[in-house]
């Protein structure tokens, strides 16, 4: 397997190996998510989500959609720690435009550190997973070259809009905050399991504008389906310590059940 994974294209029906292609792709849609050892969480999410997407870009692909799942789910591995991505090539021939990549999970992050991009959102669709995915990479290299895990984009009144690559939210005592809809955020399944979880916990959950500024004395949670919470050490230029949520471990171990076994 190749650093990238293995990579295979539905045909017929069925997905079979590919080579990576060396035209320029045009990645309309993405959508990835954690397999450890054939437990996964909301997987039907993820498939929605995804599925979503693709038909808005390309109505007549919805005639592939449940066999591409089922086939992924055929394919998954059930031993292990996995990341794979679901991929629509809007390059590619119309029955020829659905990708799995099979990519080893990396090493698990367990609290990351944040830096505020300097600019208004750059992103050209940052509704979708896909056609800025490549840009939040850079954006999040960008943080590391600033002493960072993750960089935060705001928008262009200054407000906290989610991190390149993740979702974020934060605490004001027992109540689990986010960004409204004034800002563009991506769709994030863990964050709606975040939220979940805190509305069945019976904790009150809000939605505001906020600067990185005023988040600077606040419990904050960085969300990804890979790592699923990670705490926020330190924001560069806001905080060089946060404090800790004391609902970090009850989360935990309610994420850890949100998890099921693949058939």
């Amino acid at each position: 397997m190749s650093v990238l994974g293995d990579f295979y294209r539905l045909e017929a029906g069925e997905l079979k190996p590919v080579l990576e292609s060396s035209s320029d792709v045009q990645l309309k849609v993405a959508d990835s998510w954690l397999v450890e050892d054939g437990r996964v969480r909301s997987l039907t999410a993820h498939f929605d989500r995804f599925a979503n997407w693709v038909t808005q870009e390309d109505p007549d692909q919805k005639q592939y959609l449940d066999g591409f799942f089922a086939e992924i789910r055929r394919l998954l591995p059930r031993q292990g720690r996995w990341f794979p991505r679901m991929e629509y090539h809007g390059e590619q021939p119309s029955n020829l435009r659905l990708y799995l990549r099979l990519r080893q999970a990396p090493s698990k992050i367990e609290s990351v550190s944040l830096w505020s991009y300097p600019e208004p959102d750059p992103r050209m669709n940052p509704l979708v997973k896909g056609p800025d995915l490549s840009l939040c990479q850079q954006l999040r290299r960008h943080a590391n070259m600033n002493g960072a895990d993750e960089a935060v984009i705001t928008n262009s009144r200054g407000f906290v809009a989610e991190g390149a690559l993740s979702a974020l939210v934060w605490w004001r005592g027992d109540v689990l905050c986010s960004s409204d809809d004034q800002t563009n955020w991506l769709p994030s399944i863990t964050r709606d399991e975040v939220v979940s979880i805190a509305t069945q916990m019976g904790f009150e959950v809000r939605v505001e504008n906020v600067r990185p500024e005023e988040l600077a004395r606040l419990p904050i949670w960085a969300l990804s389906s890979l790592n699923g919470i990670m705490p926020v050490r330190s924001w560069v230029g806001i905080s060089d310590q946060l404090p800790e949520s004391v609902n970090l471990e009850p989360f935990l171990k309610r994420m850890k059940l949100l998890g099921t076994q693949l058939d």
